[in-house]
């Protein structure tokens, strides 16, 4: 008789501190157009890690990259 009760709290005591460590999800990027402008959604998925979707006053939206600039170049 003691040995189920022993065997269920092993076993609940066993799941409660088994599991692992979840870093918390990073926050969605907002992309917010200047005042006065239309927001256009990409087209294509990021070209790699550190673009951001931008407003260019002269070309208008596109990826950018803080130290590689603009996907693509402007054409």
């Amino acid at each position: 008789m003691k040995f189920p009760v022993i065997a269920l709290s092993a076993a609940a005591l066993a799941a409660t501190l088994t599991g692992c460590v979840v870093a918390p999800a990073a926050p969605a990027p907002v992309y917010a157009a200047p005042p006065g402008v239309a927001y256009v959604a990409p087209t294509y998925v990021s070209p790699g890690v550190g673009f951001v979707w931008a407003y260019h006053p002269r070309y208008g939206w596109g990826w950018h990259h803080p130290q590689y600039g603009w996907h693509r170049g402007w054409r």
